[in-house]
């Protein structure tokens, strides 16, 4: 049993950068972006921590441009859907023995690698899997995922 009695600070809402004209994250957002719309990424299943290809395969698709591809993913049949079932209760397990400050921890350090070296990944395939603008795509998938 843990009788501790946290103490902490008020938590903060991620800032939201601008991309002005000339800025470190524009920079980085337009390097990222012309990465991201250059390749065709395969995306595997992930069960267990482990990789899974089924060969049977969707397109990730641009809504404004459907005939760039982005990805192509495996898509999952009832078995693997099973094994992640199975999968997650097993790491529930694992996750459930965690104190509740260890988990805060990965939480904390998840928010950090997206607020400074993911940023830029996360807010281009945003820009380019759902059609946003840059504003939107920081606000709704880097802050609020930072945040939350």
């Amino acid at each position: 049993m843990n009788n501790s009695i946290p103490i902490f600070e008020m938590p903060e809402n991620e800032p939201i950068l601008n991309y002005g004209p000339g800025s470190k994250e524009k920079k980085e957002l337009k390097e990222k972006l012309s990465e991201l719309k250059g390749e065709k990424i395969e995306i595997p299943l992930i069960i267990g921590g482990k990789e899974v290809r089924t060969g049977d395969l969707g397109k990730c698709v641009m809504p404004h441009d459907h005939s760039h591809v982005l990805a192509e993913y495996h898509k999952a049949d009832e078995k693997e859907i099973a094994m992640a079932i199975e999968s997650s209760l097993e790491a529930k397990k694992v996750w459930d023995k965690f104190s509740w400050v260890d988990r805060l921890s990965i939480f904390k350090k998840a928010a950090e690698l997206l607020s400074t070296n993911w940023r830029s990944t996360l807010n281009a395939a945003t820009m380019l899997g759902q059609s946003k603008n840059v504003f939107q795509a920081e606000i709704d998938s880097a802050c609020e995922l930072i945040d939350f």
